[in-house]
């Protein structure tokens, strides 16, 4: 039976999302290069101990193996005309796991960029790139995932397109940008831009947020700049990524996601896990925390950064001394 995110949201104080999958897969043997979104039908019982590893170390939300699952992606593995039935794939498998839970669980439908830039800046027109989505929706729709998840997100222009697929599919969704860039997304907008976007969108999200980005203390930075009245997503990585003998790895500890869960939490979130670098074992970590910690007040800046150590960059992007995107056109028409 699907469980309805809405709800969930409803009931209660947060909920526990999911770690990476990216780190999972590639632990379990996939190849740099390689589309994990493949797996789904080569390596299912793969697919399965992913989701598997995010339930069982108590996640209330999961998202499913179809982050890179739209056409415009898959066309680099000659597998475009797949993305409907590769997403499909992925969300069987989850509803599976999400089933055979015993508790509520909801199955997420990843859905990441498409790789291309949105015009007026690049070639992908706002139909083109619902069409994109539309038909990963679908698939997911079909396959039996509960919300859409639209993820590390750069450019409104993408986001609204992701939107009015939602839309056309009859499905809920929820979004989240990268703000990776001082502050801001890489085509320059800022938290407090996603707040006043997103419930302006003809299909709104159920939830918005951020995703990726720098570290747990810039994502965490991010979160308290968001205003509104929507349920707030964080999904930070673990710690900062270090290049060791041919691998990356993300040095946060369980410890230092579990005190960035409840960081997190009291900042505003209500969805909160974790992005690249995030295993089954930080999960069990922020879970246990924020079962245990009671709700405090919201952080100031030196508290984040005691916790989580320091920013990335002086700004978050809303006081004007981050990069804009005019900012960079104009770079690049001069060069």
């Amino acid at each position: 039976m699907a469980t309805s995110l809405s709800t969930l949201l409803r009931d209660r104080d947060w909920l526990l999302a999911d770690g990476a999958t990216g780190t999972i897969l590639f632990n379990m043997g996939l190849q740099s290069g390689d589309a994990p979104e493949l797996w789904n039908e080569t390596e299912p019982d793969k697919v399965r101990a992913l989701y598997r590893g995010s339930v069982e170390a108590g996640s209330d939300l999961f998202l499913t193996n179809t982050f890179g699952g739209n056409a415009a992606r898959l066309k680099l593995h000659d597998a475009g005309h797949r993305a409907g039935e590769l997403s499909r794939m992925g969300a069987e498998i989850a509803r599976e796991i999400a089933d055979a839970a015993g508790r509520p669980v909801v199955v997420a439908g990843s859905m990441g960029p498409t790789g291309e830039i949105m015009a007026p800046m690049g070639p992908l027109t706002h139909e083109a790139a619902v069409e994109i989505f539309h038909q990963q929706a679908e698939g997911l729709k079909a396959g039996g995932a509960d919300v859409l998840w639209v993820e590390t997100i750069s450019a409104p222009e993408e986001l609204k397109a992701a939107g009015e697929a939602a839309r056309l599919a009859d499905m809920p969704w929820c979004v989240t940008m990268s703000f990776d860039t001082a502050g801001r997304t890489m085509m320059g907008t800022t938290s407090a831009d996603l707040s006043r976007l997103v419930v302006r969108l003809p299909h709104p999200p159920l939830a918005y947020g951020a995703n990726c980005g720098v570290g747990a203390a810039d994502l965490i930075r991010t979160v308290m700049g968001f205003t509104g009245s929507l349920p707030v997503i964080a999904k930070g990585n673990a710690g900062i990524p270090k290049y060791h003998d041919g691998h990356i790895h993300y040095d946060g500890t369980p410890e230092l996601m579990a005190r960035y869960a409840t960081l997190a939490r009291d900042a505003g979130a209500t969805i909160i896990g974790g992005c690249c670098g995030t295993t089954p074992e930080h999960l069990r970590a922020m879970r246990a925390a924020l079962e245990s910690t009671p709700r405090g007040p919201i952080p100031d800046l030196a508290d984040v950064t005691e916790a989580l150590g320091g920013f990335s960059s002086d700004s978050d992007g809303t006081d004007g001394r981050g990069p804009t995107r005019e900012r960079r056109s104009r770079r690049r028409a001069r060069e």
